[in-house]
């Protein structure tokens, strides 16, 4: 993963707090709730922890290349392992969104028969992605022949 992943954490983690708390202060202001301003107490302190825990949960992720699969790691609390075998690869996805194009990063996404195996690897940089994709097309692609 790029260290750069790390700011996109920390953006989504301020835009969720900004969100969360307009709302508060609209549920307060337009309702005159008086737990509206409870929930802007919580949706600060929430946005604290998101922000605390951001970096670690970015350099959580990570994958490993093997001889017939690619292993997936991710999570803190809840911890997942998802190996993929290259011959069960359907579709290797690049995708880029506003702020990882801004910082020069790609989503890599595989899509195998079972849905509960979707795999997305966030925070890598553009040309690793690119090319990472290439030669999971061309092992996917290899692997199947044999099937």
């Amino acid at each position: 993963m790029s260290p750069k992943y790390v700011g996109v954490e920390i953006a989504s983690s301020i835009i969720t707090g900004a969100v969360l708390s307009g709302v508060s202060v609209f549920v307060a202001l337009v309702f005159g709730a008086w737990f509206g301003w409870w929930m802007l107490g919580a949706a600060i302190l929430l946005t604290l922890v998101l922000l605390v825990v951001a970096p670690r949960r970015a350099r959580a992720i990570g994958y490993q290349l093997r001889s017939d699969d690619l292993l997936f790691r991710q999570g803190i609390m809840f911890f997942r392992i998802v190996s993929v075998p290259y011959g069960r690869m359907q579709l290797i996805d690049v995708n880029r969104g506003p702020l990882a194009r801004l910082l020069g990063l790609s989503d890599l996404k595989f899509v195998t028969a079972a849905a509960a195996t979707g795999v997305s690897i966030p925070g890598l940089p553009e040309a690793e992605a690119d090319e990472l994709r290439d030669r999971l097309v061309e092992l996917a692609e290899s692997r199947r022949s044999g099937l």
